[in-house]
């Protein structure tokens, strides 16, 4: 694309609207968007069981200051990385923006001569460390993370997923980019992959590969939210709020974050409240990397803990894409007369049932509400995942009582975390099938320049 032909269509994306604005101090507070109305039926099982337990009584009756906050940032994306976005479209172009994007990574702002304003607030808040990040307890945090146990993770993978294919926030743009649908092995492994990656040792230091890549994510969000600006109007983002809103990503930090540490916790494996601290102010700096805005950062895990209790039962859903997403996946699965055969039924009802036993069956029975699997039995396959999560957390609870803790909390984390390896390990196997070997999370680099429709197209 041309310079002229990006300006052009810069100018007439620049067009100011009241909800255009990001949050500046003393601003009036924005309130919920129509589309995150509450959804507690969806959602309560999880939060009753997992997190509201963890909520200090006060705050159930008076939620703190920092819950206006997080209903203000629906409205609102990435700040810094959504003007670099706007910048490279109206001057340089995406291909030659990522090349100076990658070469400030790689060796700083200052190597990039004349670089646009826009890159260089950037790199100023990534090249700054918050005053509350501690690298002692950020890799304390990381190996307690590491720690949790199987049962925990797989909890936490779930909510994600419910959420990706539910949620209102998540669901609405994944289905708009297709990518699920188009392109699913890619994304999972690339998804799997900078899971892992970021349970590794020096994964958030400065010239980390790691953290590089992280940052290359955060490009992609704010490609994707530039692409549907235009596909959808600024109508929508007016009345429905920011897809992969601030809130959303913050969100998906602390349930990243602590969701893993509360399910042992549910099922009597102890944390004290120093671990947890710990564990949070592990991701809470992995979000501010990624693009979450510092101002709504819980820098407490109780307040991290207050703000998922809170916000889940507004996570919203099922959308249209859902269905599209749900339908696409049934697709594959089903026979020619669109039923469940009985190799597939043998897959899907453990499947479905570890996600109701962790999300709880009003979401699940969401999620397959118009596919072939609507039919399938839950309540066997709920009661045989609760066995084998007693099971999973009773080991880890015997091994906490083994002297040499911190050791094995070193040694186990060495590597990163065991059950995102496994995760890749699958998704790369398959992506291979697809001739996808790398994760350069480049796919959306055409995507802000997109004509109206599917943002991919």
């Amino acid at each position: 694309m041309t310079a002229t032909s990006s300006k052009a269509i810069g100018d007439a994306a620049e067009q100011p609207h009241p909800f255009d604005y990001y949050y500046r101090p003393g601003m009036q507070r924005r309130p919920w968007p129509p589309r995150a109305t509450e959804s507690r039926e969806l959602w309560d099982s999880a939060r009753r069981r997992f997190v509201e337990p963890m909520v200090p009584h006060s705050r159930l009756a008076a939620p703190g200051p920092l819950i206006e906050l997080v209903a203000d940032h629906q409205w609102q994306g990435d700040e810094l990385m959504d003007d670099v976005v706007l910048a490279f479209r109206r001057t340089i172009g995406m291909a030659e923006g990522r090349r100076l994007l990658e070469q400030a990574l790689d060796h700083g702002i200052e190597s990039v001569p004349d670089a646009p304003e826009e890159l260089v607030r950037l790199f100023a808040g990534l090249d700054t460390v918050p005053e509350w990040h501690d690298p002692m307890r950020w890799e304390h945090g990381r190996q307690l993370w590491n720690a949790a146990s199987f049962a925990g993770k797989t909890g936490m993978a779930v909510m994600d997923a419910l959420a990706t294919f539910v949620g209102n926030d998540v669901s609405t743009a994944t289905g708009a980019t297709g990518r699920f649908v188009r392109d699913f092995q890619r994304r999972m492994f690339e998804s799997y992959t900078w899971f892992w990656n970021v349970t590794r040792e020096s994964a958030m230091d400065r010239y980390s590969p790691i953290f590089k890549d992280t940052v290359k994510v955060r490009l992609m969000h704010s490609q994707v939210r530039a692409g549907l600006r235009r596909s959808w109007g600024e109508e929508s983002f007016a009345t429905t709020g920011s897809p992969i809103s601030c809130t959303a990503m913050l969100m998906g930090a602390i349930s990243f974050g602590l969701l893993p540490m509360l399910v042992d916790q549910a099922h009597g494996r102890r944390h004290s409240a120093a671990d947890l601290e710990d564990a949070w102010l592990y991701w809470a700096y992995i979000a501010y990397v990624f693009g979450v805005a510092e101002e709504v950062i819980p820098t407490s895990a109780c307040d991290a803990i207050e703000i998922m209790n809170y916000y889940l039962p507004y996570t919203g859903g099922p959308t249209e894409g859902t269905e599209k997403m749900a339908g696409a996946a049934a697709r594959n699965l089903a026979n020619e007369d669109g039923k469940l055969g009985a190799k597939s039924l043998a897959m899907v009802g453990p499947l479905l049932g570890v996600m109701a036993y962790f999300g709880g069956e009003p979401a699940v029975r969401a999620l397959i509400a118009t596919t072939p699997a609507r039919r399938v039995r839950l309540t066997p396959w709920i009661r045989f995942t609760g066995l084998l999560v007693e099971t999973n957390i009773w080991i880890n609870r015997a091994a906490d009582s083994i002297p040499m803790r911190a050791t094995r909390l070193r040694r186990r984390s060495r590597r990163g975390d065991r059950f995102w390896r496994v995760n890749v390990v699958i998704s790369r196997a398959s992506a291979r099938r697809q001739g996808v070997h790398a994760t350069p999370y480049d796919h959306h680099d055409a995507t802000p320049s997109t004509s109206a429709g599917c943002p991919i197209h």
